[in-house]
């Protein structure tokens, strides 16, 4: 959502620089140990790496709290939305200043991030400004990016994960009214939602990918019942969500009837893209500095296999890095997401595989048994969460398919239901 439309002069970016810099330092601490690009100092602030949060609820929503008050105290200043245009509260200034603001916050100490969060800023509200009218642009867009209110994504079903075009969750048409029946699952932060992004089946007589509608509901309406999922890394952060004759207007579709398709594939390229700048420097799922840190505080530096399986987690991050800004200067020439955020998710969740892998060598059996030894016990959140990722916003099969046919130009996959209508389809 760079604001390239925008006729905004900026400061100079030195200029920019100082005046961020003694905002943060008026409202924030210095992080312990420096930003991500120094050294983490062992023993000393908070550790974490989790990749879902193994919270209580209260816990859970005091996190969310934290975020968001955090993310609406920098709305005050425009510092929450640089590169957006100015109509939805942003600064409209080029992403230069955006890095730059980012690298200086990466220095402070800053709320733990939240998938809810992420999925309201950098997901639904870009989605609503591509296909939005202009009402729910105004309505939503600037709200959503400054977190006033929380959106969760009610797209997978118990049916319908990686092959999402064969949902089955209905809206039929009633007058000026949709009428929504079914059943939506892995639906992240839903309980602490006020809206959701929802992609459902408006016709079941053309082929899967043609009869699906994209609205933006309320979570609060008459017939939405919202069940947490225990996780095995011990929170509750998924959900299911079941609708039981839930009545909406029209004016709550997002894009035109039976192209929510498009609306979805745009959101989910959205979710694959890891280009963004970092909030802070809070990396889900732990940081580089964080694995070389547990290396050598336990003392294994001077392994020659471990050293090998260092460098190479190493340069996978680098690599990533690339590959992320390369995505960025895409977007900053306005292009949509596209399937190099496949490369990058695919990319991403590989290298969370190799920390799991290798914090597990390092760590041995204090990985699994509580010494209550700083930054050893807590990299079990991260190993347990990582293979969720490999699910969440499209299979790592999926990213290699579209990257497969849409990249290399290599033939499809067989698809026996290609020219199927929908309910002829085995589901």
């Amino acid at each position: 959502m760079d604001a390239h439309t925008d006729s905004v002069t900026p400061p100079s970016l030195e200029e920019f620089t100082k005046t961020a810099r003694e905002w943060l330092e008026a409202n924030a601490e210095y992080r312990t140990g420096g930003s991500d690009e120094k050294e983490l100092v062992w023993g000393e602030g908070e550790f974490s790496v989790s990749v879902f949060h193994s919270l209580t609820f209260e816990e859970e929503s005091a996190l969310l709290e934290r975020g968001k008050a955090w993310i609406q105290k920098k709305a005050e200043h425009g510092y929450h939305a640089i590169t957006a245009p100015v109509k939805y509260g942003g600064l409209g200034y080029p992403r230069a200043y955006s890095r730059a603001f980012s690298k200086l916050e990466s220095q402070f100490a800053t709320p733990t991030g939240h998938e809810t969060l992420s999925v309201t800023v950098g997901l639904i509200a870009p989605t609503i400004d591509l296909f939005g009218t202009e009402e729910q642009k105004q309505q939503f867009v600037g709200r959503f990016m400054a977190t006033r209110d929380l959106c969760c994504q009610l797209f997978s079903e118990p049916g319908a994960g990686s092959d999402l075009a064969s949902l089955g969750c209905r809206a039929d048409r009633d007058g000026d009214e949709w009428v929504l029946n079914g059943q939506k699952v892995w639906s992240s932060g839903a309980q602490f939602s006020e809206w959701g992004e929802l992609i459902a089946r408006s016709n079941v007589d053309v082929v899967k990918h043609k009869g699906m509608t994209a609205f933006i509901i309320p979570m609060d309406l008459p017939g939405i019942e919202i069940r947490p999922i225990k996780q095995m890394s011990g929170g509750s952060s998924f959900n299911e969500v079941f609708f039981n004759d839930v009545r909406i207007p029209d004016s709550m579709r997002l894009g035109p009837e039976g192209e929510g398709w498009k609306v979805a594939l745009t959101t989910l390229g959205f979710e694959r893209d890891h280009s963004g700048d970092g909030g802070g420097g809070n990396r889900v799922g732990g940081s580089w500095r964080q694995v070389l840190a547990t290396a050598r505080a336990m003392g294994v530096t001077s392994d020659p296999i471990l050293r090998q399986e260092l460098a190479k987690a190493y340069t996978h991050f680098r690599v990533e890095g690339f590959v992320n800004r390369r995505a960025a200067d895409m977007r900053r020439a306005g292009s949509p997401p596209g399937p190099e955020g496949s490369l990058g998710k695919l990319i991403w969740t590989e290298g969370m595989t190799r920390i799991s892998d290798l914090i597990s060598r390092i760590l041995g059996a204090a990985l699994v048994a509580d010494t209550e030894e700083w930054g050893t016990f807590a990299w079990g959140e991260h190993v347990l969460g990582a293979p969720g990722y490999r699910i969440a916003g499209g299979s790592d099969e999926t990213q290699r398919n579209i990257i497969g046919e849409r990249v290399l130009g290599l033939p499809g996959e067989p698809r026996v239901d290609k020219d199927l209508a929908w309910k002829d389809t085995r589901r």
